[in-house]
């Protein structure tokens, strides 16, 4: 009979009581599920949105935020590549906005089309998607290289190793730093390794990859950091009329502006410029020549020093590019910034008329003046008022942006499931902490369905006088926290060489004080005529104990089995230091290891992810569980 009558629940005090326990529950139940979300949304979040806690990440809905995540993807989170590349000022990916339509299409065109017929050289682009330090992921291009290597090599990271001379020490330790062919102190690389990740650069599509500018790098780096971001400053000194930083442009070679302005573009290439962007006239060979003869004196010490058989310093050739590396590559460097006789202090160097800046900015500019040949012909097509081919810029940040807008479903895509990729990837290719948790969890339920069963029905079956007070003992290690225990059982497992094993692992936790408990209440509530019948029959104890107790105790017994799998699924730091040889970490112990080198997305991804199996179980096991709790009870 209910409590309240029909005709009772109509009154209105009544129906306001049943809104106000309904609200309740419903704020609970949204106390429990935002924070749940939060984690959720936080485990697709990158550097740029990590600061918004929305329970749906807003990249989903709106691109300008998904903009702001590729655009940080594909230069690597580095805010300063971005600049040097679109001649920006953003101060943070944050700030980034889409270009604006300033830029005609016929332009951005015109740049496709030389980037598919003109044979750029290797440095010239940079891979985007390959490098996160702040993030710390595995963005798509560094796992597609991995996968291209483990194809390859059999998954062999060893067989990588000999075959490309790396030195990784896994698959989940495999990376490849980002390029900036830049400044002067980056150069590329020889190695068979870094071929390898040419060949698989140049077949990326274009809206993965971004080139590098010269004239950029010259205005953020270089100029703006002298004399501030305020044209105004730069006007003053150097005695000119810019309207911005925009309208500056670096020219091939020095300019016939003011000293300040010669003074800048020679400091600019002399000794900040990466030499992979100098030229040097062949006239300056003779200068070569002379510094050659000041440094070495004797054409046989160079000879040796080069590895080579020149009759006489007027008999060597001056490369026109930067050499591949070694001794020549070091004089040639130095014979551009400077190289100061010690004996008679004369300064060697090559002419400041003689060189030369070869960039992707002047190829481009150099490719529309031989396809339009005239500026104004430009100008109508494209509807510009260009002075120059010198004014034109190369419009990747506007083809960056309609490569974007063609790759939104893929990018956002990637962005929710490229922490999660990390996970999977760490715990399938690290060690065997899958393989480990999965033989450890099921040794625990198996010894946990029989060790405790086993105790419990000698207890309950036999009366003995001692019950109650084995009972108040295994009760009583309830008492103390495991951490007390963990020395002590880690010295007793040392001392009978059971480190590193799964042995270690389970003896501990072999037989359980509240299971054995709550088990064997559970088998005095069993009606004795079963066990008096069954004696009749002729049935032993092990008949009796499997076909009569193990029979009718099932949702109990689900109920331990459920809780010696959680125990064992989560147990982290008794694993950590009982088992500290990687080969026997599990799954928890690789998770923490994940935490400790992953951002704070990966991390919640983690949690979610390990969070899965406990929750299967829950789902498809409620009903025992309730059984489990509910029948104990009402014996």
């Amino acid at each position: 009979m209910p409590i309240l009558s029909p005709i009772g629940r109509r009154h209105p005090r009544v129906r306001a009581l049943y809104a106000t326990i309904y609200t309740v529950l419903i704020l609970g139940a949204a106390t429990m599920i935002y924070p749940f979300l939060i984690m959720l949304s936080g485990s697709t979040k990158s550097s740029v949105d990590l600061k918004d806690f929305d329970a749906v990440p807003r990249f989903l809905f709106d691109d300008l935020t998904l903009y702001r995540k590729h655009v940080e993807g594909l230069f690597n989170e580095s805010v300063e590549l971005l600049n040097a590349a679109y001649d920006t000022d953003f101060s943070s990916f944050e700030t980034v906005a889409p270009p604006p339509d300033a830029t005609p299409a016929i332009l951005t065109d015109d740049w496709r089309e030389f980037l598919q017929t003109q044979k750029l050289p290797d440095y010239a682009c940079g891979c985007g998607y390959l490098h996160t330090p702040l993030s710390r992921t595995i963005p798509s291009a560094l796992r597609q290289f991995r996968q291209l290597l483990g194809e390859r090599y059999g998954n062999d990271v060893e067989a990588v190793n000999r075959a490309l001379g790396s030195d990784f020490t896994g698959w989940n330790g495999f990376f490849v730093l980002p390029e900036n062919f830049l400044h002067r102190i980056a150069k590329p690389s020889e190695t068979l390794f870094a071929r390898a990740f040419a060949e698989f650069k140049i077949r990326q599509p274009s809206w993965m990859l971004y080139y590098f500018s010269v004239e950029g790098f010259y205005k953020k780096m270089f100029l703006k950091t002298q004399y501030t971001r305020d044209i105004e400053e730069y006007n003053r000194l150097h005695e000119t009329h810019y309207p911005s930083y925009r309208t500056l442009h670096l020219t091939p070679t020095v300019p016939d502006g003011t000293p300040l302005e010669r003074k800048d573009w020679e400091d600019f290439v002399r000794n900040t410029l990466n030499l992979l962007w100098i030229r040097i006239d062949p006239r300056a060979k003779p200068f070569y020549r002379q510094y050659l003869k000041a440094k070495y004196i004797d054409i046989a010490r160079l000879n040796r020093s080069y590895q080579t058989a020149y009759p006489s310093f007027d008999r060597i050739p001056l490369k026109e590019e930067v050499p591949a590396g070694g001794l020549a590559l070091s004089d040639w460097e130095s014979f551009i910034a400077g190289w100061k006789d010690p004996d008679t202090q004369t300064l060697h160097f090559v002419p400041t008329s003689m060189l030369r800046i070869h960039g992707v900015d002047f190829m481009f500019r150099d490719y529309l003046q031989e396809k339009y040949g005239d500026i104004h012909r430009l100008n109508q097509k494209a509807g510009t008022a260009f002075a120059g081919f010198d004014e034109v810029l190369p419009p990747q940040y506007e083809a960056h942006y309609q490569d974007f807008l063609d790759q939104r479903g893929a990018l956002r895509r990637e962005f929710v499931t490229r922490n999660y990729r990390a996970v999977l990837d760490y715990m399938v290719f690290h060690g065997r902490g899958v393989y480990n948790t999965i033989v450890y969890c099921s040794l625990a339920v198996f010894f946990a369905l029989l060790i405790n069963p086993l105790a419990a029905y000698a207890m309950s079956r036999y009366r003995m006088p001692s019950t109650y007070k084995v009972l108040l003992f295994l009760m009583l290690t309830m008492a103390f926290p495991p951490m007390v225990t963990q020395i002590p059982v880690f010295l007793m497992l040392r001392e009978f060489n059971l480190l590193n094993t799964f042995a270690a692992l389970l003896l501990p936790g072999l037989a359980n004080g509240y299971s054995i408990f709550l088990l064997k209440g559970f088998f005095d509530s069993l009606p004795r005529e079963l066990y008096e019948s069954a004696a009749m029959d002729g049935a032993g104890e092990w008949t009796m104990f499997w076909h009569i107790t193990m029979r009718l105790s099932t949702p109990i017994l689900s109920v331990i089995a459920l809780s010696a799998f959680i125990a064992a699924y989560t147990n982290f730091m008794f694993a950590l230091l009982i088992c500290q040889d990687e080969k026997m970490w599990t799954l928890m112990v690789w998770l923490y290891e994940l935490q400790q080198r992953s951002g704070q997305a990966v991390m919640y991804a983690s949690l979610i992810v390990a969070a899965i199996p406990t929750f299967i179980l829950f789902i498809f096991c409620q009903k025992i569980i309730l059984r489990g709790i509910v029948v104990p009870v009402e014996k």
